[in-house]
């Protein structure tokens, strides 16, 4: 349901939370995002264990490997090697 014209008519959650991050998007640059995402990640970190983050890592994991193939892990293996290989070069 959306909001028309027709007062009686109440806008869904989905579509305030995309006008409300649309909004807040026109007001807030990289920054902005990259602050609060940090000071999210150091709550979390101080609120969950070692055994929360690797239940969340297997579970990423898991659903990672059920979408993609093995050309897609022999890819990022070969940029991982190549990055590596670069910066024992720079260092």
């Amino acid at each position: 349901m959306t909001k028309d014209n027709n007062k009686n008519e109440k806008m869904s959650v989905e579509e305030a939370g995309r006008k409300g991050g649309e909004a807040t998007s026109k007001n807030h640059d990289k920054e902005f995002y990259q602050e609060i995402g940090q000071k999210g990640g150091e709550a979390t970190s101080k609120n969950h264990d070692k055994e929360f983050y690797q239940e969340i890592g297997e579970k990423g994991g898991e659903a990672t490997s059920k979408s993609h193939d093995k050309e897609f892990y022999q890819d990022i293996g070969e940029k991982g090697g190549e990055a590596r290989s670069n910066q024992r070069k720079n260092d």
